[in-house]
């Protein structure tokens, strides 16, 4: 059996952008398409250390909601438009994610889309304590309030900088070239999200919000033998292999076939049906929701507890605990 060697993605992002949030259809697809020939690598950005940053490019709490409203209507990810009461910096939410990684870049993995799904579908704050270890209670094998305890521990940071130095090369590169590139607090940064595929000495990039289509012309140039999954007419195929779930917008895209946009009610009406025959189970998440393998309930039942606590904190409306 040939070993084909796989495409390391370099994955630059931030759980507090919204234009890596929306890509998430996108890069479900990559992995249902490439499975393990892609070895994504995420690389947290650090996009704000304080949160007085934000407050002095003028955002408010409002601004962001109102803003979330486009996210929701052109890219189709869950969001809820309840202001929250302050703006938050995002650097100790991608320590948490650090510390998350440097136990199983897995659970590293997960800690950054509960976080996602935390700061776009809650009112949970990602530079409060208490906030974070609500959010990560969500990620299986995952002990919240120990990876919180580590956000100030000097090997975190450590590797936290790493990535933040990394995150800010992206001076002359094709990124910045494209326009897609920030200086934001000093060096040309790549912006979330960026994808860097990277092997045997090829590197191609595909910085800033991109279309699927970008990242699969990417990958075409690098490797055409590669094998591609073609879409799934069943949308159990895909929850099956994602034991933290899907929104109704990722198996969309998933399922989408040629160049025909997403059919996102012909998806939800599939995953109507599959949770009537008891094959899935549906967590509401903001104006939408996560579907899951029934296979997952243990999943459903942490999700559905961890919702239960950050309402019962007053942090999260009761509506998407239900």
């Amino acid at each position: 059996m040939l070993i084909v060697q796989p495409i390391t993605v370099l994955h630059f992002s931030d759980p507090g952008c919204p234009w890596a949030y929306s890509a998430s259809p996108a890069f479900a697809t990559l992995r249902w398409r490439y499975g393990a020939q892609l070895d994504w690598r995420l690389v947290l950005i650090g996009l704000t250390e304080e949160a007085q940053q934000y407050v002095d490019r003028g955002y408010t709490p409002g601004r962001q909601a109102q803003g979330y409203r486009a996210f929701a209507r052109a890219w189709g990810m869950p969001f809820a438009t309840a202001p929250k009461r302050r703006v938050s910096a995002t650097s100790r939410a991608c320590r948490a994610i650090v510390a998350a990684r440097l136990e199983d870049p897995v659970l590293g993995d997960a800690a950054f889309r509960a976080l996602q799904i935390s700061q776009f579908t809650t009112t949970l704050l990602l530079d409060d304590d208490g906030d974070l270890a609500a959010a990560l209670r969500r990620v299986d094998g995952l002990d919240a309030q120990a990876i919180v305890a580590r956000i100030d521990d000097r090997e975190v940071v450590r590797a936290y900088e790493a990535d933040r130095a990394l995150a800010r090369t992206a001076e002359g590169s094709p990124t910045a070239f494209q326009g897609k590139a920030a200086r934001s607090d000093g060096p040309v940064r790549y912006t979330a999200p960026s994808l860097i595929f990277e092997r045997d000495g090829t590197r191609l990039e595909a910085g800033g919000f991109q279309p699927i289509e970008a990242y699969d012309v990417v990958i075409a140039n690098i490797d055409p033998t590669l094998t591609r999954r073609p879409a799934p007419t069943d949308p159990m195929e895909a929850l099956d292999e994602e034991p933290n779930g899907l929104v109704t917008a990722e198996v969309a895209e998933i399922m989408r076939d040629g160049n025909f946009p997403a059919d996102r009610e012909a998806a939800e009406e599939a995953l109507i049906g599959a949770a009537a025959r008891g094959e899935a189970v549906r967590m509401p998440v903001g104006d939408d929701a996560v579907w899951l393998a029934a296979r997952y309930a243990s999943a459903a039942e942490r999700f559905l507890r961890a919702s239960s606590v950050a309402a019962a904190s007053g942090v999260l409306p009761p509506v998407a605990a239900s």
